[in-house]
């Protein structure tokens, strides 16, 4: 009876903590709401006064990752403080979509990775709109149609993503965050299949590389096919008899598929990074990256002139790649990125050596590493 007793006492403790986070939550949502009051009077008034007004912005990309940063920071547990962050990203989400909600153009169909690292990133009340390429995705948020795109750029076990990054060189669009996922792989199946059922496996070309080994190991004698992605496999494999697909959890709750195997990917740490574009630029949060575009003289040394400035200001270098230049043949511009923003005093040294000795100097843009 004691026990019975403390654990009616217990929940009664929670019953009176939900109700305070509930109203606590709906306080926050009432703040976000007189935000957007007060952007809308001052953009009125300068209108008012004649001024140049641009269009109102609501949503901060270094604001939320400073919000984020300082939750995890300051969380004691027992949850993690990742559980703890993506609670705080879904209460950001929906108080965001009081003031105006975000539409997201990310590379579809529906049940891609980039889809879920959409809704990691700008969370659930965001408005999602599938688009079925990575030049479509540029062309949505060039045109203003949605706010952000979100646009896979590397994976760990496979590389950069060489369509995302010659985008950029005709895009005016800069990156306004980055996302990383931990891509989870499972081989799936319409209800009711068996494996010997099996004659083809679909996939997006990059999810049947990740899967390589595996698929050798336990699949060698069934035909693999490359489609436009992971979630159009997974649509093929609801409706198409004998084909699997190779797809994430997102897909196969959405096409209603049974898994036949989970966790097939060759590396477990299996990691995808994306890139969120947008028309704006990003103030500081002070955790940021920076991206650019170079192309030297076809000179000797050209390369090592370009890095040396990074190395004289002790800033690091996160990722560099080369892309045909496009302009001119046996030509290459390099993608460089690195710590800092672009309004640091050091970087911003570094960019005028390098509009010296450059043919072509373009920033991407500098944005908050990712915090989730």
């Amino acid at each position: 009876m004691d026990d019975d007793r403390e654990l009616d006492q217990v929940r009664a403790d929670i019953d009176a903590i939900d109700r305070d986070i509930q109203a606590l939550i709906g306080r926050r949502a009432r703040c976000a709401q007189r935000v957007a009051q007060i952007k809308l009077a001052d953009s009125a008034a300068a209108r008012q006064r004649g001024e140049s007004v641009e269009d109102v912005v609501y949503y901060r990309p270094e604001r939320e990752a400073q919000v984020l940063q300082r939750i995890i920071e300051r969380d004691t547990g027992p949850l993690s403080a990742q559980s703890v962050a993506h609670i705080f990203r879904e209460i950001m989400s929906a108080c965001l979509a009081l003031e105006k909600p975000l539409h997201v153009a990310y590379l579809g169909p529906e049940g891609t990775f980039t889809q879920a690292a959409s809704v990691k990133h700008f969370g659930h009340a965001a408005i999602c709109v599938s688009q079925p390429t990575i030049d479509a995705v540029f062309a949505q948020v060039e045109s203003g149609q949605c706010n952000y795109g979100v646009v896979p750029v590397e994976n760990s076990t496979e590389g950069m993503v060489s369509h995302t990054l010659d985008s950029f060189m005709d895009s005016p669009l800069k990156i306004s965050g980055e996302v990383e996922m931990v891509i989870a792989h499972h081989l799936l199946v319409a209800p009711h299949t068996t494996a010997a059922a099996v004659t083809r496996i679909c996939a997006h070309q990059q999810a049947l590389a990740q899967c390589r080994n595996w698929l050798e190991r336990h699949w060698p004698h069934v035909a693999r096919e490359a489609v436009s992605s992971n979630g159009e496999a997974a649509r093929l494999a609801a409706e198409v008899p004998g084909v699997a697909a190779v797809a994430g959890d997102m897909a196969a709750e959405l096409y209603h598929l049974d898994k036949l195997a989970e966790h097939i990917e060759d590396y477990p740490d299996n990691t995808t990074r994306f890139l969120v574009i947008g028309r704006e630029d990003v103030a500081p949060s002070g955790r940021d990256k920076t991206s650019i575009i170079v192309s030297s003289r076809n000179k000797p040394g050209a390369l090592f002139h370009l890095l040396d400035p990074f190395r004289r200001g002790g800033v690091s270098l996160t990722r560099i790649d080369t892309r045909p230049s496009r302009t001119e043949k046996w030509a290459y511009v390099f993608f460089i990125e690195f710590e800092g923003h672009l309004r640091d005093p050091v970087i911003a040294a570094i960019i005028d050596e390098l509009e010296e000795q450059s043919i072509l100097l373009k920033p991407l843009g500098s944005y908050p590493r990712a915090v989730l």
